[in-house]
């Protein structure tokens, strides 16, 4: 009797996928190591932006000149640091993105070129060209989207952290709200994900296959 396969969860499968990803990743270890800390600089320097100016809106009240070009000092020296870790983390994470997209284009090629002839003899047209043309969404990425998420991440979870020390009774409504708006977000982004992939999948094969006499 056949053993009915294990059905993967998408999470899982994502996750799976992702691990298929580290082999290309070695490489540029280095470069990801930098990229790593020029995103944990900026983001430290991004939290401390608003302690900066609530600093500074205290001492323009107490009139000390001396504190605040002080207190001037350090917002523009955290704006300066944000600004010049903020642009290297970019340049990395597109850089080191672009770098694995290409490796694994060419890992792709590579192995559908060297399979047996029978292969081709036996599968359709369309079939062979889907999957040259599935890593089709990887060589188009947006500019920094991984930068950017990764970003995001941090900021929501330290503007968490600061705001619960500051006010833990709003950080809790704020909490509360959050699904609310977070949850549908997610749901409508996955039907339509689904969707622009299968139809991104699906038209060049159809269009690729040989008509049948």
């Amino acid at each position: 009797m056949w053993a009915c396969p294990t059905r993967r969860s998408p999470r899982s499968s994502a996750l799976a996928a992702l691990k298929t990803l580290l082999p290309f990743l070695r490489p540029y270890r280095g470069v990801a190591a930098a990229a790593i800390t020029a995103l944990l600089v900026a983001s430290a320097a991004m939290l401390a932006l608003p302690v900066a100016l609530r600093r500074v809106i205290d001492v323009l009240a107490a009139r000390d000149a001396g504190t605040t070009n002080r207190i001037f000092a350090g917002f523009l020296a955290a704006a300066a640091i944000f600004a010049v870790f903020a642009a290297l983390r970019f340049y990395l994470v597109t850089w080191l993105g672009e770098r694995v997209v290409a490796d694994l284009r060419s890992a792709v090629y590579s192995r559908v070129v060297r399979l047996d002839p029978l292969f081709f003899e036996t599968t359709r047209v369309g079939a062979v060209l889907s999957r040259l043309t599935r890593t089709q969404p990887w060589s188009k990425p947006s500019p920094g989207q991984l930068s950017i998420i990764l970003r995001s991440t941090l900021s929501l979870v330290g503007s968490l952290v600061l705001l619960t020390l500051t006010s833990a009774k709003l950080a809790g409504l704020i909490l509360g709200l959050m699904p609310i708006v977070v949850v549908p977000l997610i749901i409508i982004g996955r039907r339509v994900r689904g969707l622009s992939a299968r139809r991104r999948i699906v038209s060049p094969t159809r269009a690729a296959s040989p008509a049948k006499p």
